[in-house]
C-alpha cells in the first residue's frame, strides 16, 4: 500500500513537504470499525492543512486500550480502509498508548483530535505546544464510537436469531 509509511520514511517525506510550504496535519486513532464519525473527523482534519498523516493504533495498542476481542479488524485491513480515503495522504502504524513519539519526530503543524477531546484535554497537548504546533478539534459532535457500535451489531444479530459470524 503506497500510503503506509514507516517513521523514518515519513521524516524524509514530511521534511520535503514542509520545505514546499505545506501545512502538515496529524490525526490518530484505532479506526476499528469505520463509521461516519471517523469520516467526518478525518475530513475535518484534512481541512486544517495540506497534508494529512493518520497514525493508526497497532493491533496490540488497540487491545491494550479497548480490551479483549479488539480490534475487530487487523491493522493491515484498517490501514487499507483508511488509505482508501482520498483526503488521507499518509498512514503510519504506532504501538504506544499515544502519538507523542510521532509528534516529537515529525513536528506536524497541526495535531487534530476528535470532538471527544477539548484543546485542554488532548493527551499530547504539552508535546505539541512545546515544539510550536497547534491543536485542532475536528469532526463536529461525537456521534458514536466503535465501542458502542459492536453491542448494537450483536443485539441486532441476536434479535434476528442469527448466529454471530466470525466469532462476534
Amino acid at each position: 500500500m503506497k500510503k503506509l509509511k514507516t517513521l523514518p520514511q515519513l521524516r524524509r517525506i514530511m521534511a520535503l513537504e514542509k520545505r514546499r510550504g505545506r501545512t502538515i496535519v496529524l490525526a490518530n486513532g484505532g479506526f476499528d470499525l469505520v463509521h461516519a464519525g471517523h469520516v467526518r473527523y478525518l475530513r475535518a482534519a484534512k481541512a486544517c492543512g495540506d497534508v494529512l498523516l493518520v497514525a493508526l493504533n497497532s493491533d496490540a495498542s488497540v487491545r491494550r486500550l479497548k480490551g479483549p476481542g479488539r480490534p475487530i479488524l487487523p491493522q493491515d485491513e484498517r490501514a487499507e480502509i483508511i488509505g482508501a480515503f482520498e483526503f488521507v495522504d499518509y498512514i503510519t502504524i504506532f504501538d504506544e498508548p499515544n502519538v507523542e513519539r510521532i509528534l516529537r519526530a515529525l513536528k506536524p503543524d497541526v495535531h487534530a483530535k476528535g470532538s471527544d477531546y477539548s484543546k485542554k484535554t488532548v493527551p499530547e497537548r504539552e508535546t505539541v505546544l512545546g515544539y510550536g504546533g497547534r491543536i485542532a478539534i475536528a469532526g463536529g459532535p461525537k456521534i458514536r464510537s466503535t465501542s458502542e457500535v459492536i453491542p448494537r451489531i450483536l443485539a441486532k444479530l441476536k434479535k434476528a436469531g442469527a448466529a454471530a459470524p466470525g466469532g462476534l
